[in-house]
């Protein structure tokens, strides 16, 4: 039985600007994946995660353990100087990683899972590296092979900013015989950076794949971009599962160009997540993005389940 249907589940933040912002580390690229060979950095991400855990125990909620390898595919990879055989034994080692961290929690968090996590080819803001769904699908089977290799209980494609891309990765999933959950970043319109609208992208993927991602997910914008998009009772917005907000209500634009982090209303986030809630009829699932750490997840809670 899916944990998800159940209760409330908790996943983590925005990884990559907590460690850059609020724990000094340098990303290069923005990639988090290469920290988690060195010990020094591994204690850090642990610690990451320890704090989500220790909400979810206090909130008596699930929890998704996402793999911290948005970035740990073939491009950035290269940029990086990972080879092929080296983001496979990575992404492979941060499935093991979780799962030592799942053992110590496991007895008093019921239901976690472990999800390996996919970013896009390109920019999680612009949808600029185009690929049909065949190219999608040869791209992305490292990770999505890695993950079910190390026995990862989903993948999770986040950030998705078109269908094709999304397309491909639903199909090496269905290849490999995985399960997968699809996560779509809007713009301040309530569309993907392509331009579709997001019941366009969730009713194509669902008819090309005969509904084979257990949900969707919204990503890496503030609610106040998309909820004018759910204010209707049409069916499609069921296949709608969860968030992961950003803090801020700027633009992708504007917090490209940042230099400093904007952890935005905590308070008002998580008021947005009760009108959310009242749009979203099977959302279950609520964790944050870029800006967002622990203390937002926290105030989230504090809100939806006291």
């Amino acid at each position: 039985m899916n944990p998800i249907n159940n209760r409330p589940v908790l996943t983590d933040g925005g990884l990559e600007t907590d460690l850059i912002f609020n724990r000094g580390i340098n990303l290069d690229h923005f990639a988090a994946f290469p920290l988690i060979e060195h010990p020094e950095y591994r204690i850090a991400i642990k610690d990451y995660y320890k704090e989500y855990l220790e909400i979810a125990k206090k909130h008596k909620t699930g929890f998704i353990l996402e793999s911290p390898t948005w970035r740990a595919n073939l491009d950035w990879g290269k940029r990086l100087g990972y080879s092929k055989e080296d983001l496979i034994r990575i992404n492979q080692l941060a499935i093991r990683q979780l799962k030592a961290l799942k053992a110590t929690y496991e007895e008093r968090i019921p239901g976690i899972l472990i999800s390996g996590q996919i970013g896009p080819r390109g920019d999680g803001y612009r949808s600029d590296t185009s690929m049909n769904c065949t190219e999608a699908m040869e791209y992305h089977k490292l990770q999505v092979a890695a993950f079910k290799s190390a026995a990862a209980d989903q993948v999770s494609a986040i950030t998705m900013t078109y269908s094709e891309e999304a397309l491909g990765i639903i199909k090496s999933a269905q290849l490999h015989g995985i399960a997968v959950v699809i996560s779509f970043t809007v713009e301040l319109n309530g569309n993907l950076p392509s331009g579709e609208g997001l019941k366009d992208a969730i009713q194509r993927l669902d008819k090309a794949t005969a509904n084979y991602p257990m949900y969707y997910m919204i990503n890496c914008a503030h609610p106040s971009h998309f909820v004018h998009r759910l204010a209707n009772n049409e069916v499609w917005k069921h296949r709608i599962k969860g968030v992961r907000v950003n803090a801020s209500c700027k633009s992708h634009e504007e917090l490209d160009a940042s230099t400093s982090l904007d952890k935005g209303d905590k308070k008002a986030l998580a008021s947005w997540h009760k009108i959310l809630r009242s749009h979203l009829p099977d959302l279950r699932v609520y964790g944050g993005c870029c800006g967002t750490d622990a203390s937002h997840i926290s105030a989230i809670c504090q809100e939806l389940m006291n």
